[in-house]
């Protein structure tokens, strides 16, 4: 996998070779030579986005019903709250 940079201007004044270049890896593209943006293929990108899980799954905590937790019950008193 290769990967270009180019200035907002190269990119600018070519964007077809910009879009040659993303079928072989990433294409950074800066503003004030500061990385603001990426070009990539459509292929490399589902693949990238593929592999994340989506944030739902993670919370719902799937296999959470096979866990044993055994907490015991504190001791302590209640304090009062001071909602002050």
């Amino acid at each position: 996998m290769t990967i270009t940079t180019l200035s907002s201007r190269e990119f600018n004044q070519g964007a077809s070779e910009a879009k040659r270049a993303a079928n072989h890896g990433p294409v950074f593209i800066t503003d004030r030579g500061r990385p603001a943006h990426v070009l990539m293929s459509m292929e490399l990108y589902q693949r990238i986005t593929a592999s994340h899980q989506k944030i739902a799954d993670l919370l719902a905590m799937p296999g959470i019903a096979e866990v044993d937790l055994d907490i015991s019950r504190s001791l302590e008193p209640a304090r009062p709250v001071d909602f002050s």
